[in-house]
């Protein structure tokens, strides 16, 4: 096939020393295993899928076959088979994001940073991005907001290959380190992200503060005394024939109340309802 297309001139052998990255290639870690074994692959079976480029100044810009290119120059090999492609800063980024966002060991953090990127390359909202990256305009804001995490976090994270669901339930800690502590917890105890829901919330109710009953300021003893004074008068008119008295110590005000027992136990009209 690769011949039927060299002569096409749809493939180029192009050397690998010519090739440079390319500035939206969202993935920053590769696994140096990964590479060494794709590479003896390649060495033994050849290159099955040819890379992507694009014409630059100075040579050629990758657009797709990053870890290809990379194993390719682990063995040693000068030239690499390469279709070249005539397209803008645009199209070039979506195909590298598109290509990366398609293979599973993706860190989620180099999802968001190839987003944000793009966001701005192209200068338009949200929603459109989400559009053109084929993607619910929630799911794309989802994966921005982990950015927010600190550094620490991100590296415990990328690390111990947690999820953007485990990102995400960590921003609901406050920044700090409670949050990179948190991180460690759950990383350390291998926990799913349910659990990591559960170990959330049981952190943030420990934080909560405690209520405290209401606290009464009593600047003036005169408004209780006028409230003690109204219920004596709701007794007198219900015909307690009810006595208030107020009297002092040397330490209290003692205020009181007396009721004649003979109108407190007085039996009820018979002839009443």
């Amino acid at each position: 096939m690769f011949e039927i297309l060299k002569k096409q001139g749809q493939i180029q052998s192009i050397a690998v020393s010519e090739i440079f990255p390319n500035r939206f290639q969202p993935r920053r870690v590769f696994d140096q295993k990964e590479l060494f074994a794709l590479g003896e692959s390649i060495r033994e079976n050849g290159l099955i899928q040819p890379i992507s480029v694009r014409k630059a100044k100075g040579g050629f810009e990758l657009i797709a076959g990053e870890r290809r290119l990379r194993a390719c120059r682990l063995i040693g090999r000068e030239k690499i088979e390469a279709i070249v492609y005539d397209i803008g800063d645009e199209d070039s980024a979506v195909w590298a994001l598109i290509e990366n966002l398609q293979r599973s060991d993706l860190s989620p953090f180099d999802e968001a940073e190839a987003a944000a990127k793009l966001i701005a390359a192209w200068n338009i909202p949200r929603e459109e991005a989400a559009k053109r990256l084929g993607l619910a305009p929630s799911t794309l804001s989802n994966k921005l907001r982990i950015l927010k995490l600190e550094p620490e976090v991100r590296n415990i994270i990328t690390e111990k290959n947690l999820t953007e669901r485990h990102a995400r339930e960590l921003l609901r800690i406050p920044e700090g380190k409670e949050r990179a502590d948190a991180a460690v917890y759950i990383a350390g105890k291998e926990l799913n992200v349910p659990e990591t829901v559960r170990y959330i919330d049981k952190l943030l109710e420990q934080k909560k503060p405690k209520r405290k009953p209401p606290k009464f300021v009593v600047k003036d003893l005169r408004l209780f005394i006028n409230t003690f004074e109204h219920a004596v008068e709701v007794m007198n008119s219900a015909g307690l024939c009810a006595v208030s008295t107020v009297t002092e110590s040397e330490e209290n005000i003692i205020y009181s109340v007396s009721v004649p027992k003979a109108t407190a136990f007085k039996k009820a009209d018979k002839t009443a309802f």
